[in-house]
């Protein structure tokens, strides 16, 4: 076996579809050595259809973020199909559609708080539940949205991808005296079933095409896939609390 990630066991999240960053992470993943497992919440037989597309079989687990039940039964199940995990990638997102569009003002503290615990307090909750099966080395990779600016029509998803970039930093604060790394990598927009829940997305769209240095495709999946890969890699070994931008150079660009 040979590349990347030859022998790594990984354990990926938020495969929807395979326009998603998290199939084209998994399917990396295998290319370059590793085994993964995905987990899938909700509709499994549509994760189970895109995992067939995967180079190889990979197990699927169901696991719902929000639940402390499934979260305690996780490292158990992930057993059934590894010894143990050198890598988590977390690519989970959702809020209520009153928390996008242009409704930060009229968002109920309900649909708050459920876009809150499902984007970002379920890094820590993920983490959490694998550590069981991690060792110093080991890697949690999480996918955010530049949370440094006001994007129009993100509204409170901005606001918990924010929360999600600061998580990640306490993660590799307490994770570190483990020798396990937490780092984010900040994709450009790519049309995944996320962003098409997102009413407006079109002008993050058109900004990038337009304006980022390197230009940019919203349908390449790959560069962002590759970030998280070279992070839960053996090269970046004193590398945590970063966020890797993988969106064509647009975020060091001035208004």
């Amino acid at each position: 076996m040979s590349g990347l990630l030859a022998g790594k066991r990984l354990l990926v999240t938020g495969v929807i579809t395979d326009a998603s960053i998290a199939f084209s992470v998994a399917k990396l993943a295998q290319d370059n050595g590793a085994q993964v497992v995905l987990t899938g919440y909700g509709r499994l037989s549509l994760v189970e259809r895109i995992a067939r597309r995967l180079p190889q079989p990979a197990p699927i687990i169901e696991l719902d973020v929000t639940s402390p039940e499934q979260l305690a039964g996780l490292a158990d199940q992930v057993r059934e199909h590894v010894d143990g995990l050198d890598g988590v990638v977390h690519s989970i997102g959702f809020a209520p559609q009153s928390c996008l569009g242009g409704g930060f003002l009229d968002a109920s503290w309900e649909d708050v708080a459920t876009a809150l615990h499902v984007s970002t307090y379920s890094y820590k909750s993920l983490a959490m539940a694998a550590l069981p099966l991690m060792s110093p080395g080991g890697s949690v990779v999480g996918l955010t949205f530049d949370a440094t600016k006001a994007w129009p029509v993100y509204d409170w998803m901005g606001v918990a991808k924010a929360g999600l970039e600061s998580a990640s930093r306490y993660l590799a604060l307490h994770l570190g005296k483990k020798g396990i790394r937490s780092n984010l990598v900040a994709a450009g927009p790519l049309r995944t079933m996320a962003a098409k829940s997102i009413p407006g997305f079109e002008q993050f769209e058109q900004a990038w095409t337009e304006r980022a240095p390197l230009g940019w495709s919203l349908t390449d999946q790959e560069p962002a896939a590759r970030a998280c890969l070279a992070l839960m890699s053996d090269w970046f070994p004193a590398t945590t609390g970063e966020i890797v931008h993988v969106d064509g150079g647009y975020h060091a660009l001035g208004a």
